[in-house]
């Protein structure tokens, strides 16, 4: 299984970014996808997820800012992230996640990095 995330950059306070995801070795379309962040010195932190069915939910500090979506024809979710602050600077990763009815499957790629100027 990988996760290949990228797409990070610099980029000034107010801009915006778009994150890719791209999976193979799993049957994509049936994953839970979700972000996560971790700025330096601080712990992994959930941003969004979008499930089988698209629907999304997002953590409180990007919602209405950060837009997640997937397109399972090329396996890749994506993390539009608009009006972008400081605080979120911070290495992003992709997880994918299945519910086996025992336990979860759960897969993650490296980081790509953000970094927010003021």
């Amino acid at each position: 299984v990988q996760l290949q995330a990228s797409g990070g950059g610099l980029v000034q306070a107010g801009g915006s970014l778009r994150l890719s995801c791209a999976a193979s070795g799993i049957i994509f379309s049936g994953y839970d996808m979700n972000w996560y962040r971790q700025a330096p010195g601080k712990q992994r932190e959930w941003v969004a997820r979008i499930d089988p069915g698209s629907k999304t939910n997002y953590a409180d500090s990007v919602k209405g800012r950060f837009t997640v979506s997937r397109d399972n024809a090329k396996n890749t979710v994506y993390l539009q992230m608009a009006n972008l602050r400081p605080e979120d600077t911070a290495a992003y990763y992709c997880n994918a996640g299945l519910w086996s009815g025992s336990g979860w499957y759960n897969y993650w790629g490296q980081g790509t990095e953000v970094t927010v100027s003021s």
